[in-house]
């Protein structure tokens, strides 16, 4: 006789501002608990696995989507630009979206199937953009092509993904848990020499030597997100402040400890951004995705491509001008495009987008 499952009771939502990930099920749970998500929203936060969409009207004015057109949404993530996409469709035409991530596009995929769009008109494939040139082999081409190159906030805020120092969790980073190495992999077996030079490519981080040093010399292998912070954490313990950071500290020992508490957490969020970009093989993807998009443009095609660092930008800058120059694209954004101050104070995770854009001649 099998022994009856014990029933396990859900975890109780603590207050009104829960902090750890598995006690926000309201959140987690947007079509049930709507007013829970619109007072979140309305502090200009974003919910625990919820992902508010960038630029949407600034995108959609790009692409000029029109019926019976098709496209490509490079990354589909929580779907909010697919969805605005497939409105302007208005029933008629084709959109593809591609994601890499099994666990979250699955969520996506049910969510925007239950909007009522199909697979005549709307087809999720699990793929990486920079295949976007065998898709457009297969189904003839795009009229307009987003790529939103940003985490999406669903990754973010799941500590068992390892994306963010904010809460313990296993250092993955991976945008395809499925695939490859982790990122306590990866630190594991690195030298110190190659260890700082990602940290200065990927990141532009100051204190990549320090920071390289520490970690390299630490005598057992960094498993979570807490013991890499605090690897950082120790490298910069000693370090000089830099001098607008020590002019607004003063001789105040307060406001010392917390300029080294601000430093600490500046270099943390851009040495996970080093080990994620690596581990992701991003720079690489985005090369690729950039060679094959104007072949994978129809005539007069539009594409749009959020960025959300430096390097990122300056690898789609460069190739929309070589291209231009050669005449393959007929125009192309003459600057960067910012989110609006309002968009920014809604969505704090805004604030770092630039997107540029192109037209196939």
């Amino acid at each position: 006789m099998t022994e009856e499952k014990q029933h396990k009771r859900r975890i109780h939502y603590s207050g009104k501002y829960p902090r750890h990930f598995a006690e926000k099920y309201k959140e987690l749970n947007p079509e049930k608990y709507g007013e829970e998500i619109a007072h979140v929203l309305a502090k200009g936060n974003t919910p625990a696995g919820m992902h508010i969409p960038i630029m949407v009207e600034e995108i959609l004015e790009v692409l000029a989507i029109k019926p019976g057109e098709q496209g490509f949404d490079a990354t589909l993530g929580y779907g909010g630009h697919t969805t605005a996409m497939l409105e302007k469709l208005s029933g008629q035409g084709r959109l593809f979206s591609g994601d890499i991530d099994p666990i979250e596009s699955k969520k996506t995929e049910a969510r925007i199937r239950a909007k009522g769009y199909g697979p005549e008109i709307w087809q999720l494939r699990n793929m990486n953009f920079c295949q976007i040139d065998e898709l457009a082999a297969e189904v003839g081409g795009f009229d307009f092509v987003l790529a939103d190159l940003g985490v999406s906030s669903m990754q973010i805020d799941n500590p068992e993904r390892g994306f963010t120092f904010k809460s313990d969790g296993p250092l993955d980073l991976r945008l395809n848990p499925e695939s490859g190495i982790t990122a306590a992999e990866r630190l594991a077996d690195i030298s110190k020499e190659e260890l700082e030079g990602m940290l200065r490519e990927n990141a532009d981080e100051p204190y990549a030597a320090e920071i390289a040093r520490q970690l390299v010399r630490r005598r057992w292998p960094v498993k979570t997100t807490k013991e890499l912070y605090d690897e950082v954490a120790k490298a910069l313990a000693k370090v000089e402040l830099p001098p607008a950071m020590k002019e607004r500290a003063g001789y105040s020992t307060k406001k010392q400890a917390l300029a080294r508490e601000e430093l600490i957490k500046k270099s943390s969020a851009r040495v996970f951004q080093a080990l994620r970009i690596d581990i992701n093989h991003e720079y690489e993807v985005l090369y690729e995705f950039m060679e094959k998009l104007p072949a994978a443009l129809r005539p007069g095609g539009r594409a749009a491509i959020l960025t959300f660092h430096s390097g990122e930008d300056r690898i789609v800058k460069k190739a929309f001008k070589a291209f231009a120059q050669q005449g393959v694209y007929s125009d192309i954004a003459p600057d960067v495009i910012r989110p609006s101050r309002e968009e920014c104070y809604r969505n704090s995770r805004a604030h770092s987008t630039k997107m540029r854009w192109a037209v196939k001649a």
